[in-house]
């Protein structure tokens, strides 16, 4: 898996996102049957970064902790039934993995959430890493049946990762 990850903070992390974004994404990749090498990227930026991108590309003029902009759609969340005519659309052309999307995370929510959570930081930024990759998976919580499936598919991935709310 190649991951490309930008920090446009200031902002230092006690971990490396690089390597914890890294053991996550593969994690749900590998979860969710991903027959493909896959790319993801992410970027690490602040409160402001974030309500700009959600201003812009989702009418809503706010923060939120995470964006995610999907390239591949998905019929059914996590069936990766990629028809021969959408290849080009989801494939990079040099490396032939398949390309997921992107991943905008708030650092500044990143470490309130911590705070306000009463877990550390690496468990909510892996949190984050985790439900954005759902998402880029084909996931949704538009529906509280969604929601439910999504959130326990989160719990299992991180549990099994052994980053839990300690």
């Amino acid at each position: 898996m190649n991951l490309y990850m930008e920090n446009e903070t200031e902002r230092e992390f006690p971990f490396s996102t690089e390597d914890t974004a890294r053991l996550v994404c593969e994690a749900v990749l590998e979860a969710e049957g991903c027959p493909y090498e896959a790319q993801v990227n992410v970027l690490l930026t602040d409160d402001r970064g974030i309500r700009e991108m959600n201003r812009e590309y989702r009418g809503i003029d706010r923060e939120t902790d995470v964006l995610s902009f999907p390239n591949v759609d998905f019929e059914e969340e996590g069936v990766f039934d990629i028809g021969e005519d959408s290849e080009a659309d989801y494939f990079d052309p040099e490396t032939g993995e398949l390309v997921l999307g992107d991943i905008m995370i708030s650092v500044d929510r990143v470490y309130g959430q911590a705070e306000e959570y009463g877990h550390s930081v690496r468990r909510e930024f892996a949190f984050l890493v985790a439900h954005s990759m759902l998402h880029l998976c084909g996931y949704d919580h538009m529906e509280e049946e969604e929601r439910a499936r999504m959130e326990r598919r989160q719990e299992e991935i991180l549990t099994g990762l052994g980053i839990t709310r300690d």
